[in-house]
């Protein structure tokens, strides 16, 4: 694999763009070597290290800067955000570095959230919190945003309670893990789901509860990063059918039966 290519694969930069500076500043080394060439092939056992580059607490925060480069629309600035299933707070640092006014971050387990984001006087902290569960009155406030990054769930079964507590405005960008919505059948060795009509089946009906309870899809974008077992996952962007259809806040036009079905086909390789 191209050197720049296992940069962003192995979640060590953002995108290939930075991992080209980098490289071209002599910041990156390969088995202990500097190497000033993008196009030089890194072996997969290779030692790659890279000075020079802001921390993120953890991998999942370069999953979710690369849905919102897939999804340039979606504004940040100024939202109330809801993290679901936030762990450490990789996704909650990327809302804030990209102007989130706050974010709750929910997850059901304790103490995983980084100190760095836990301190933070933006972040309000639910720890301990099923997302199956949410309720009003555990946020105090209506976030206008939600991200998630869920395992060992379905999507489709925290939808409505999402729904329930957002506001009217609110924009859901959901990452789809195909492993927990396929069924225990499909899954490969490891847990790996490997064939592309089963992402496809997991993504679609995703996109289906998010229509279902009354959102219009904008997206579907496969992850630049897969899952710690090697299993490709995806974003899907969607909002209130009403505003999808008029593209508020500068959101594309939310897509027909069609363009979903094509959509999923493109990302996933597969069809349901």
């Amino acid at each position: 694999m191209r050197l720049d290519r296992a940069l962003v694969a192995r979640g060590l930069v953002q995108s290939r763009t930075r991992a080209q500076e980098l490289i071209a500043d002599g910041a990156v080394r390969v088995d202990g070597v500097v190497v000033s060439k993008a196009s030089t092939v890194a072996r997969d056992d290779a030692v790659i290290e890279v000075s020079g580059v802001d921390a993120y607490v953890s991998r999942a925060a370069y999953k979710l800067i690369g849905a919102l480069e897939a999804c340039p629309e979606l504004v940040l600035e100024g939202r109330v955000a809801l993290d679901v299933g936030a762990s450490t707070g990789g996704f909650t640092q990327v809302l804030l570095e990209r102007g989130a006014a706050r974010v709750h971050a929910v997850d059901v387990g304790h103490g995983q959230l980084a100190r760095s984001i836990a301190d933070d006087p933006r972040v309000i902290a639910r720890e301990g919190l099923n997302a199956r569960e949410l309720a009003l009155v555990d946020l105090g406030e209506r976030p206008d945003l939600v991200v998630a990054d869920v395992s060992f769930i379905s999507l489709t079964l925290l939808i409505a309670p999402i729904l329930d507590v957002v506001a009217d405005g609110a924009d859901l960008l959901l990452m789809v893990k195909p492993q927990f919505e396929v069924g225990r059948e499909r899954l490969g060795r490891g847990g790996v789901v490997s064939r592309a009509d089963d992402r496809a089946l997991a993504v679609a009906r995703v996109a289906a509860a998010m229509r279902g309870a009354g959102l219009g899809i904008h997206r579907i974008a496969a992850s630049t990063l897969p899952g710690p077992s090697g299993n490709v996952e995806f974003f899907v962007w969607g909002s209130r059918t009403w505003q999808a259809r008029d593209g508020g806040r500068d959101r594309p036009p939310a897509l027909d039966d069609a363009e979903v079905r094509a959509a999923i086909e493109t990302e996933t390789g597969g069809t349901a």
